[in-house]
């Protein structure tokens, strides 16, 4: 099975949501900040777990 997920994707989907809650004016530019905050850190973490090579125990 492959896993094909692009975090930089879901970036792009994240922040397009929270910049458009900011132009609607259901979050102010604190709230936006904050959100933008958050949501760099969830990308980083993100890359974090996956950056890496699999690798298989072979039991030695």
């Amino acid at each position: 099975m492959t896993y094909n997920f692009d975090p930089d994707k879901w970036y792009d989907n994240e922040l397009v949501l929270i910049q458009l809650k900011l132009k609607t004016g259901e979050m102010n530019q604190n709230e936006y900040d904050e959100a933008v905050e958050i949501l760099d850190k969830k990308l980083e973490e993100m890359w974090k777990r996956l950056d890496g090579s699999y690798q298989i125990n072979n039991g030695n």
